[in-house]
């Protein structure tokens, strides 16, 4: 069941020199483990893990472990440009603590399906850690087909996906047609997370979460209506959220969350440059959209 439920990916706060601020992390942590979410994800997009170096991306993994003492699972994220790297950042993160992957198909170069292929097979292999196949092609420009996910999905330790979420009106057939190309009990789960309600009710497992490392308790509510099939209840929380959802799309989720940080005293870092911090303008809308979501 590790690659179930809401996995929540908060932010990896840094200063300026990219040293983790670990104080700050477990701050997040905490709340997400109060909030009753299914996991942590570190490391994600959201985690800033292209920004970090590996002995920072170790440290958070650590804190991490060290915080949370077993009692919600860490999935790591451990995409690199190269295979001998994101080898060494899973065998990282399983010495560290962690106790599952989440890998995307990062490049500069353009990859072919055997390539990405090869790559998966090595990381899965390097440990005993299951991991979750990253589905992001409005990031890493590369899309896993349906014909190489049923590829992947029989590599041994290869166990879910996090695909991007579809409007309504498409995500049924899309999710019917992704379990028909993965074996029985693999976790096909989804990010994007103004979509990722109709995703949870259309028959997903997962939700990835960008809000919910922010902004647990509002995020375990309306998973928990979308698990519970409650229509009218998500649509009515989601109009809550539709303020930040807002946000996310105009100004990006990455930049908005680290703005949520700072206006909630969570961290006092911004993003890591070239990434600017939002205008006073858009921190005054992002304020704005937090006082909607108290209603929830």
């Amino acid at each position: 069941m590790l690659f179930h439920g809401l996995s929540a990916f908060p932010i990896t706060p840094c200063d300026a020199a990219g040293r983790v601020d670990t104080g700050a992390l477990n701050g997040l942590l905490k709340r997400i483990d109060a909030a009753g979410a299914g996991s942590i994800g570190l490391l994600g997009s959201t985690g800033s893990y292209m920004y970090l170096d590996r002995a920072e991306k170790r440290c958070a993994i650590e804190a991490a472990a060290d915080c949370l003492s077993g009692r919600m699972p860490v999935i790591v994220g451990v995409g690199a440009l190269r295979t001998d790297e994101a080898v060494a950042l899973a065998q990282d993160a399983r010495d560290a603590g962690a106790q599952g992957l989440l890998l995307a198909p990062v490049s500069y170069t353009p990859l072919g399906d055997d390539e990405v292929f090869e790559h998966f097979s090595a990381v899965a292999a390097a440990t005993p850690l299951p991991l979750c196949i990253y589905n992001n092609p409005g990031t890493t420009h590369f899309t896993i087909s349906q014909s190489l996910l049923s590829r992947l999905s029989a590599i041994p330790n290869i166990a879910a996906v996090k695909n991007p979420a579809l409007p309504a009106a498409d995500i049924t057939a899309a999710h019917q047609a992704t379990m028909s190309a993965v074996p029985a009990g693999f976790a096909v789960g989804y990010s994007g997370d103004w979509l990722v309600a109709d995703a949870i009710l259309a028959g997903g497992v997962t939700w990835y979460s960008v809000v919910a490392g922010i902004l647990p308790e509002p995020s375990v509510k309306l998973m928990r209506a979308a698990q519970a099939g409650d229509g009218a209840e998500v649509q009515r929380i989601n109009a809550l959220f539709e303020p930040l959802w807002t946000l996310f799309r105009d100004l990006s989720s990455y930049r908005t969350v680290h703005a949520i940080a700072n206006l909630l005293d969570l961290s006092p870092h911004d993003p890591p440059l070239p990434i600017r911090p939002l205008s006073q303008a858009d921190r005054a809308r992002v304020k704005a959209a937090l006082e909607v979501l108290a209603a929830v």
